[in-house]
């Protein structure tokens, strides 16, 4: 897997906006990446360093239109906490 199939992209959600000004971002990324490509693709792509990645399975939700049911995907969420002092612009003005 590259570097840049690992970050799928950012989730920009109020819970997650609150835990940037922590020092802690959050991405969606592929089911099959660990947490060792997670932290070297961002290490790499944003230059920082990391020092913590917390993921979590995300299992779709079940959804109805009329009389047929259908499924949304899965997903996983890595949380990537920096080193104090780094920071990643993913926001102008955060």
């Amino acid at each position: 897997m590259q570097l840049h199939d690992v970050l799928i992209r950012p989730v920009i959600t109020e819970k997650s906006t609150k835990l940037m000004e922590e020092g802690k971002y959050t991405f969606r990324v592929p089911l099959t990446a660990n947490k060792v490509q997670i932290r070297q693709a961002v290490e790499k792509i944003f230059n920082v360093k990391v020092e913590k990645v917390a993921t979590i399975r995300v299992l779709g939700k079940t959804k109805r239109m009329g009389r047929t049911q259908g499924k949304r995907s899965d997903y996983k969420k890595a949380i990537v906490t920096l080193k104090a002092g780094e920071s990643i612009a993913l926001i102008e003005g955060v």
